[in-house]
């Protein structure tokens, strides 16, 4: 017959059930024999279930725990519940860990639980769970004395099982007092369960024992969980109580009020707490000096306080209290300890200083500084040597002018009285003085209605002594003119004698003159000029000269004092301009402005009046000057002067007509700035060599390939129009700019913008006409002709031969005369506006390069919208400049404006 199949709850235990047994395999090394106990659905709380042998698994085993906190395991085995437990399952499975502490050796065995209706009804058995009624398992709690005197052993009480009815039961104990310390102290005998104490105990030691009762069968089955047993030890007054100090200091101030707190004494007893044995009582059986009755203690808490306000310490600085604790709440049959307490009075200001005499007289010479002349004693009860002992001394009346101070002596703490600045007999002969003494500390608020200061007079007579003579002040002054005559007198420094208030008798002398400008009369003091006088000096500050005097009497006393002659300014000093060298960059710049100074006071100083001063025309021809304020002009060249070093004399006025004249070096220089002229090896030479950097370098490359691009368009333009006329508008910026430079006597070179063609003509020519325009440079001086009007191109003027002159070549209707610019006006005109603006696009205001430094640009027609060409233009639609829009490159200026600084 074929086995029936399994249900799917079935199953699913039997998976569960071979997980575990593969677990079980797996920790088979420290595994024991698996048990399997067959228990009901519902299992309640503190159940015995089964028993398993741990002597067989593990003999050494000295610590038992189960893995599943609802099941407990004993010593012997036995398993109980500790909570009520519904198994939802069929089976259920925990571990019980077996360990030796001493060595770590460690034991498992396995438990299955099973359901006992599933087992009978496969096993087909009428076998019964085992199920208990309640027993009875729960002694009351036993006590015993402390220090019993016995007899021993001494009966507690009786353990009994209700299991005893059915089971031979065997009573054990273990815990404290039984196998732990203290041993045996207690034991129970075996069949009774009487338990007995078999010596007397001290609670302070032990307050009470824990141990564990056992009810076993003969052969060890257990049928009642580990009873808990509580052996209480009852106290007996057998301590005394203690002090927690043998001796007590507290401190107090004096004068405190009633009530004021102490300190507080505490006490210790080892009796039981919260018990009569422990309720102590605090008091004063006791002081010294006996009277009177100053303080008061808190029976219960133990705090000390005053009970009167009388506590002086000059009287009385310290007292020593007798005090007492008592048990069984102060009763006469309790136990008691007697301690010291020590209390110190603590100063407080409440004694004023007082002077020991009212009234003090001394004396002292005139002129003494820095010296003692009277010491004054106080006398105060409060404790030497603190801020209520230490006095402070001042001075109420009598030294409104300073003369003298009062300090103390940190020792002695008297008053020592000093004379800090010289008294004169000649004004007072006497001087009284009202001087009042405090304490460092403020009084107390007893002593508060009480005056708070001492005061005594003191009376200093002032002693006359023949005195020296005296300089005050110590600095004198007179006036005198500068450039005054030698031999010019005025009066000098003066002293006098204190006593007489008189100038007879004393003699002066000369101890310093920087520059011997002067002399000292050693009868009168009065001085006389020895050297003329000049306000101008380096030595002279603020327009004051300063000599030392020295003053003495026919004792040979002597006194020093200043004399300072405040010199009055004449105006003896022409404007003169400090710069000698004045650089002018002439590609950027026309004029360079000059500053003039004038020694004098203002009064004889500007306004000045700048003229040039030469007797030669080319000077005046060449220079010109415009004020620019009172104290500067602008000097500017005019028609156009080569590079190079020129002397210009300019005669400088002041306003009262003194004048002189400064030659001036001015260089025309090749440059942009100063600093460029300045840095070449012959700053003077204009034509000296330009220093590229690298970016200069890279835009007169681009230039140059620039320039041959448009060339290249041009002439490829001009082939595929052969057969119809060039026609070019009359527009001043489509004119183009032939520039001829004649570098050394012989031959003349002609550029032609339109064909790139270049045509060697004789040296009597002048240039090469037409629409174009030329330039003709002859001996340095180069010209550029602008020509409107005509329509002719460089090739319709050329011809078979090579000399050719300006005059042959022209044709049409052009006026040339009309429209001829030298050089020089173009340049006048258009080189400082671009001068500054090629300076300016070269730095912005962080001296960086602009970003339109270097720009390429192209004729973009008539009348474009864009207004002015990069930071480099300020052309205006009235200037009439529009031609330089389509100028060729000019390589050096964009070369020099683009120089690595």
């Amino acid at each position: 017959m074929a086995a029936a199949r399994p249900s799917g709850s079935w199953s699913g235990a039997l998976c569960r059930l071979l997980l575990l047994t593969l677990a079980i395999l797996i920790f088979a090394s420290d595994a024991c024999k698996n048990v399997t106990l067959y228990v009901p659905s519902k299992l309640d709380a503190e159940k015995l279930i089964g028993r398993v042998n741990l002597k067989e698994c593990f003999t050494a085993a000295n610590l038992i725990h189960s893995s599943d906190p609802d099941f407990q395991i004993l010593e012997d085995g036995s398993i109980y519940t500790t909570n009520t437990i519904l198994l939802s399952s069929e089976k259920r499975s925990f571990t019980v860990l077996l360990s030796n502490t001493e060595n770590q050796e460690k034991k498992k065995i396995f438990v299955f639980l099973e359901h006992q209706t599933k087992v009978l009804k496969k096993r087909q058995t009428k076998e019964t769970v085992l199920r208990r009624a309640k027993r009875r398992w729960a002694p009351i709690p036993c006590s015993m004395l402390e220090n019993s005197l016995g007899p021993f052993p001494l009966f507690l009480q009786q353990v009994q099982s209700d299991t005893a009815q059915n089971y031979t039961i065997y009573y054990s104990i273990r815990g404290p007092g039984v196998d732990q310390e203290p041993r045996n102290l207690f034991y129970v005998e075996r069949d009774t369960g009487n338990l007995y104490c078999t010596r007397s105990v001290d609670r302070e030691q032990y307050e009470s024992f824990e141990i564990i009762a056992f009810a076993t069968t003969p052969d060890g089955y257990t049928p009642e969980l580990p009873l808990s047993l509580i052996i209480k030890i009852e106290d007996e007054n057998d301590n005394h109580p203690i002090f927690t100090e043998e001796t007590y200091t507290f401190t107090i101030f004096e004068n405190c009020r009633v009530g004021t707190t102490v300190g507080q004494v505490c006490a210790t007893d080892k009796d039981e707490p919260d018990t009569m044995h422990t309720r102590l009582k605090y008091s004063i059986i006791g002081q010294v000096p006996p009277s009177p009755t100053l303080f008061s203690m808190h029976p219960t808490t133990g705090v000390i306080t005053t009970t009167s306000s009388q506590l002086d310490r000059e009287l009385i600085d310290k007292y020593q209290l007798k005090i007492k604790v008592q048990d069984m709440d102060g009763q006469y049959f309790g136990l008691q300890t007697t301690s010291t307490c020590i209390i110190n009075i603590d100063d407080v200001n409440d004694n004023l200083p007082t002077f020991t005499r009212t009234s003090y007289v001394t004396s002292v010479e005139e002129n003494t500084v820095d010296m003692e002349i009277l010491r004054v004693t106080v006398e105060d009860k409060d404790l030497v040597n603190t801020a209520n002992w230490r006095a402070n001394y001042t001075i109420l009346k009598g030294n409104e002018n300073g003369n003298f101070k009062i300090v103390t002596d940190a020792k002695t703490n008297e008053g020592i009285l000093c004379v800090v600045k010289p008294l004169n007999y000649e004004e007072k002969q006497q001087v009284i003085l009202q001087i009042g003494v405090v304490n460092e500390a403020p009084f107390s608020r007893e002593a508060s209605s009480r005056s708070a200061m001492s005061t005594a007079t003191v009376t200093v007579n002032v002693q006359d002594q023949d005195e020296g003579p005296e300089c005050n002040p110590p600095i004198q002054t007179i006036r005198m003119n500068e450039n005054a005559a030698v031999g010019t007198t005025s009066n000098g420094y003066k002293a006098y004698d204190p006593d007489t208030r008189s100038s007879s008798g004393i003699r002066y002398k000369k101890l310093t003159d920087p520059t011997g400008w002067v002399t000292v009369d050693e009868n009168t003091g009065s001085i006389k000029v020895f050297r003329s006088l000049d306000r101008e000096a380096e030595t002279i500050r603020n327009g004051i000269y300063n000599i030392t005097v020295l003053a003495s009497d026919q004792a040979g006393r002597t006194c020093t004092g200043t004399l300072g002659i405040i010199l009055q300014d004449v105006n003896d000093n022409g404007p003169f301009i400090p710069k000698k060298t004045v650089i002018i960059c002439k590609p950027t710049m026309s004029s360079a402005e000059i500053v003039a100074v004038d020694p004098d006071e203002p009064i004889n100083g500007p306004p000045f009046d700048f003229s040039l001063e030469s007797s030669t025309s080319d000077v005046q021809r060449m220079w010109r000057l415009n004020e620019i304020n009172d104290t500067a002009a602008r000097l500017s060249y005019q028609n156009d002067p080569a590079f190079g070093s020129y002397v210009v004399p300019i005669t400088v006025r002041d306003r009262l007509g003194m004048s002189s004249v400064t030659s001036l070096d001015v260089i025309l220089c090749d440059c942009i700035t100063e600093n460029d002229c300045t840095r070449r090896a012959d700053p003077r030479v204009g034509g000296g060599g330009v220093q590229l950097g690298k970016w200069a370098i890279l835009a007169i490359l681009l230039g140059i390939a620039l320039l041959f691009c448009i060339l290249f368009t041009l002439v490829c333009g001009a082939s595929g129009i052969s057969k119809q006329p060039k026609v070019i508008p009359d527009d001043l910026a489509q004119q183009n700019l032939i520039v001829s430079n004649t570098e050394a006597p012989g031959d003349d070179k002609v550029y032609s913008a339109n064909g790139f063609t270049t045509q060697t003509v004789g040296a009597s020519a002048q240039g090469v006409c037409g629409t174009m325009g030329s330039g003709v440079k002859n001996g340095g001086q180069e010209t550029i002709e602008m020509v409107k009007g005509g329509h002719q191109t460089l090739e319709s003027c050329r011809g078979a031969g090579h000399h050719h002159t300006l005059d042959s070549c022209r044709g049409g209707h052009t006026e040339v005369d009309n429209c001829r610019y030298t050089y020089s006006e173009w340049h006048s005109f258009t080189q400082p506006r671009l001068g500054e603006k090629v300076y300016l696009c070269n730095q912005d205001e962080n001296h960086k390069h602009a970003q339109d430094y270097v720009l390429t640009y192209n004729y973009e027609g008539r009348g474009s919208v864009a207004g002015s060409i990069g930071c480099c233009s300020e052309r205006q639609e009235e200037d009439g400049l529009e031609f330089l829009d389509n100028l060729e490159p000019k390589f050096r200026t964009l070369a020099e404006a683009c120089m690595k600084r």
